[in-house]
């Protein structure tokens, strides 16, 4: 089995981050900030940054900061605790380990290559055990996979793409998109021909980027294995994401001037608007710049600003690296195919969220729970060897469905911590099974703010409910009617010819949710 996560991310806020750095060291967020602003006007470096790529040491990191933050206040404050305060350990997903253990115990090999993202990248200070496989030389076990190499978006930090970059190509190590500035929020700043956000020139060679690597090490695990041993891969690509910055050899292949416009995108500005002042507050907040809730949207960054031939260049650059990924797989199917694997190997694709792509004025991701981000690809290619017929499923499925799956082709069963089903073949097996609804939830806090979204989808009609947070009361919401309004402009809650379906959505949200953690777990990681 090859379960390919291109774009997989896991985002954590840095809330408390900043408020045991403010407790433990005694430096508040707004010093912080303001000393990183000033060290890299300075020097022209981002210092952690330079930290995770090993050009300066741990200890002068500290000295920059403590200094800094003295000039600025007058205190200098102690700092050698610096990384154990800021950097807290995410709770891990004990289900999935879970799963990946039961696999491993019932025979299979397993792997993960690729994005992970279980715990934070912002590591200089090395607590996490997902970042110092590389720097050890190791190659697992982590979290139930036998066999472990990691990457991300980028050159800088501890993973093993990284490493082996800057141990064989080291040329190439500043050509990627920073990804943070020196805030240590996501960068705003824009690049390409249009100066589009995250947009950039990368002069790195097709076959050191990430897609590649990826797969030439999916390949090399897979060559590895005797020929009638049982596997579990999952090849997790990083891409398409931004930074928008594939290999600028390969960027040829569109021309962004000839990109359409995506049907989301309203070019005339006052209908726009109109449309974003139709839902929920934190959409025209956002948009105008007065709000930023998701620490991977530029706080620096105006939607407002975005203009169209910047969204045609992302539109491209993000196809370009959606077709490298396309090769990529095809190369590594291939090696299945010399094997003699072909005929009964499962094949899952998909991916963790969307991109707005434009839709609404608006890039990025976030607490929007629109077609754009919510609506994936996913794509299950059964074994050939067990006569499964090829079919579109039309009903409601989700992510919760893929680990049941799994334990369905391993021919074990599923666990009861597993709050979906196995993926239908058709929409007869869906609707035997009953598959009717998909949920969909939002919790984030995010320098004190706070949304909180819950979803159904259903009968063709998506509905969402705003919990009480820092924006919303608690009566807000959305409706719209996927079969009239596919691209979601005219919200329909509160319409009085539509009351009796919005009560009955509601109400069928909330008997379907599942057992949540209450209080929610605090914030305790970055990215």
């Amino acid at each position: 089995m090859v379960i390919s996560d291109f774009g997989g991310v896991l985002t954590t806020p840095l809330d408390l981050a900043f408020a045991t750095l403010n407790e433990d060291v005694g430096i508040a967020r707004e010093y912080f900030v303001s000393a990183m602003k000033a060290i890299v006007e300075e020097t022209g470096v981002h210092p952690p940054f330079e930290l995770e790529c090993g050009r300066i040491t741990q200890k002068a990191f500290e000295d920059q900061l403590a200094d800094e933050v003295a000039r600025q206040t007058g205190t200098r404050p102690d700092v050698r605790d610096f990384g154990l305060g800021f950097f807290n350990a995410l709770d891990p997903n004990p289900g999935m380990l879970d799963l990946i253990r039961e696999v491993r115990r019932d025979g299979y090999r397993t792997a993960l290559i690729g994005k992970a993202h279980f715990e934070p990248f912002l590591d200089p200070f090395a607590r996490f055990a997902e970042n110092g496989f590389a720097g050890k030389g190791t190659f697992g076990p982590h979290r139930g996979f036998e066999h472990f190499e990691s990457a991300t978006h980028g050159a800088a930090g501890p993973l093993h793409y990284a490493r082996w970059l800057l141990a064989n190509h080291p040329e190439t190590v500043g050509m990627f998109y920073p990804v943070l500035d020196g805030s240590l929020e996501v960068n705003a700043m824009g690049g390409g021909d249009t100066g589009a956000p995250q947009a950039w020139v990368n002069n790195i060679p097709r076959e050191w980027y990430h897609t590649d690597w990826v797969a030439d090490r999916t390949i090399s695990w897979l060559e590895s294995l005797p020929v009638d041993d049982d596997w579990f891969c999952w090849m997790s690509f990083p891409d398409p994401h931004h930074p928008w910055d594939p290999p600028a050899s390969e960027v040829g292949r569109i021309d962004w001037r000839d990109v359409p416009l995506p049907a989301g995108y309203i070019e005339d500005a006052s209908e726009r608007e109109a449309v974003l002042d139709a839902k929920p507050r934190h959409f025209r907040a956002w948009y105008d710049g007065r709000l930023v809730s998701n620490y991977e949207a530029p706080a620096a960054w105006v939607p407002a600003t975005l203009t169209a031939d910047q969204i045609r260049e992302t539109t491209a650059l993000n196809a370009v690296e959606c077709e490298l990924i396309d090769e990529a797989i095809g190369r590594v199917l291939a090696a299945v195919t010399a094997r003699g694997w072909g005929d009964d190997l499962d094949i899952v694709f998909t991916t963790d969220h969307g991109e707005l792509g434009g839709d609404f004025g608006l890039l990025f991701k976030g607490p929007y729970h629109v077609e754009g981000l919510m609506r994936l690809p996913l794509i299950w290619r059964p074994a050939p060897s067990s006569g499964i017929a090829p079919a579109v499923v039309g009903k409601p499925v989700g992510h919760v469905d893929l680990a049941p799956t799994f334990c369905a082709i391993a021919g074990i069963p599923a666990s009861p911590w597993m709050e979906g089903k196995a993926l239908p073949v058709d929409d007869a097996d869906a609707a035997d099974r009953g598959f009717e609804r998909v949920l969909t939830e939002w919790d984030s806090e995010l320098f004190g703010v706070s949304v909180h979204l819950r979803t159904i989808t259903r009968d063709g009609y998506v509905c969402t409910t705003y919990l009480p947070g820092s924006v919303h009361d608690g009566s807000e919401g959305e409706l719209y009617s996927l079969i009239d309004d596919p691209l979601q402009r005219v919200n329909r809650w509160n319409d009085p010819s539509l009351t009796s379906l919005q009560s009955d959505l509601i109400a069928d949200l909330w008997d379907h949710q599942p057992p949540m953690k209450s209080p929610l777990p605090g914030v305790e990681a970055p990215v």
